[in-house]
């Protein structure tokens, strides 16, 4: 295992999910082996290595929800789950020859650029201190689970865990069960829960829109297929994501009448799953569609039909030693409370004290919501290169499109880097600002600032999540590494 980032052109990739890996693997391609991998965790995978609830699955359908320079036939479901994830995290891992470049256990808590030397230094949580000319940071976003705020929820005497913590050695079985929140990882735990559990309470803040799945399971004649003849397997790829970019303005766009198109198939698939008129008033949605990530499931409103779940509403007053009680005084004892509340984002914030030119820090510079060029770049931290960073979210289809258009920019910026022997190159902040300035004046004709509350939206109601349009436009313009935006210096 390397101990360092190597000497001819050191370069760290900090995280070992999707962004860090297909970043060491382009960096492979280009004759660039001069990279270490930083994993805070003991094995790589990120968000698929620590999502093992029952049901963990993608929302995007496999053949997209994959790198477009690995692709592979043998996926099991249309949407795959996530130990098949991990699993092709894993291969294609191996197939490079990743783990002689990575540092499992090794979580980076500071970084200080050098401008005479144009490096950073990287210090890590045991102290230890490594130099690299370039960093690419590809910090995942959902990695550290958000616990609910909830008087009490300390002293709960029974079994309570995150989705993202999943305690595989408490049996549910006919145990009463308490699910608190109803987004992407309820709608997928709640239904198999169900099936076990004696009784299950899920406790509802806001409904959700939900769509149909439509999942299905890849027979092996059709896995032959595609593995024999990969056109196939590009073009399955290729209509999800055009399919994807064409329902987009249903999503993000505000307004009602493409917004109709969504809910009205969404409540359709809500009548013909729930019966009963009092329920399907309560997971009815009151906010526009696309205001909140939508979802999709084919088990999860009818699970509310089955006797042992009950859908409550009432707020939590509080957690006691035995159960919940609501607003109303109701008391429910449960034997087990799984907390499927999200993740705590972090995009206000650095992930650690970044220090770049003149000692600045990210912290500072970020204190108003933060803001990077093409999501990627920050002026006065040269040579820093952020995966997935301010308003590079989808709404709409594959995370994988917006970072692999990262990847292929921060490759080109780093082949620049060597070629001309560049100390370092760093974002113009006229640059910077004129491109965010752009963002957030298209804001304003997007769903999400409509008035909901969600997560994609910073304190100030301001969003620095996701990106306002289409990923195709996106990753055009993130692609290319235009040396006019930034300032240039030679050694």
């Amino acid at each position: 295992m390397s101990a360092a980032p190597r000497a001819d052109f050191p370069i760290a990739i900090i995280g070992a999910g999707f962004g860090g890996i297909g970043t060491a693997i382009q960096l492979k391609k280009a004759g660039l082996d001069s990279f270490t991998i930083f994993e805070r965790a003991g094995e790589l995978g990120g968000t698929w290595r620590d999502n093992t609830y029952p049901g963990a699955a993608c929302d995007v359908p496999s053949h997209a929800y994959s790198l477009s320079f690995e692709q592979v036939p043998t996926w099991s479901h249309r949407f795959a789950p996530s130990e098949e994830i991990q699993d092709y995290l894993l291969g294609i891992a191996k197939k490079w020859g990743l783990r002689e470049h990575m540092r499992f256990d090794t979580e980076i808590v500071d970084a200080r650029f050098d401008e005479a030397a144009g490096s950073w230094t990287l210090t890590t949580g045991n102290g230890e201190t490594f130099t690299a000319r370039v960093v690419v940071s590809c910090v995942g976003g959902l990695v550290d689970p958000a616990m609910p705020d909830i008087k009490g929820i300390q002293s709960y005497t029974g079994e309570l865990f995150h989705t993202a913590r999943w305690n595989h050695d408490y049996d549910l079985a006919g145990r009463r069960v308490a699910v608190i929140g109803t987004g992407a990882s309820a709608v997928q735990v709640v239904p198999e829960v169900a099936r076990e559990a004696a009784r299950v309470d899920v406790y509802q803040r806001t409904p959700a829109w939900v769509v149909p799945k439509h999942d299905k399971t890849y027979s092996e004649r059709y896995k032959s297929l595609l593995a024999r003849f990969p056109i196939l397997l590009r073009a399955s790829r290729f209509m999800i994501y055009w399919m994807s970019e064409l329902f987009g303005p249903v999503i993000f766009f505000d307004n009602e009448r493409l917004a109709k198109i969504g809910e009205k198939a969404s409540l359709a698939h809500l009548k013909a799953q729930v019966k009963d008129p009092e329920l399907r008033r309560k997971l009815t949605p009151s906010f526009q569609f696309g205001c909140k990530r939508m979802l999709i499931s084919d088990e999860y409103w009818a699970s509310f039909e089955r006797p042992n779940v009950e859908l409550i509403t009432d707020p939590i007053e509080e957690i006691k030693s035995g159960g919940i009680q609501t607003r109303d005084g109701s008391l429910r004892g449960v034997d087990a409370i799984v907390v499927a509340t999200g993740f705590a984002l972090g995009l206000a914030s650095a992930p650690f004290p970044i220090k770049g030119k003149g000692g600045r820090r990210l912290d500072d510079v970020w204190k108003d919501g933060a803001v990077a060029y093409k999501g990627m770049n920050v002026s006065g931290f040269p040579n820093w290169f952020i995966l997935m960073g301010p308003n590079t979210g989808p709404g709409h289809t594959s995370v994988l499109v917006y970072t692999e258009a990262q990847i292929a920019h921060v490759v080109a910026a780093i082949k620049k880097l060597r070629k001309e022997k560049l100390r370092y190159v760093d974002v113009r902040q006229d640059v910077q600002d004129r491109y965010n300035e752009g963002l957030q004046g298209r804001m304003k004709h997007m769903v999400w600032s409509t008035g909901c509350n969600s997560w994609y939206l910073s304190a100030d109601g301001s969003n620095h999540s996701l990106y306002p349009g289409f990923a195709a436009e996106y990753a055009i313009r993130a692609r290319p590494f235009r040396v006019r935006d930034y300032e240039i210096a030679p050694f």
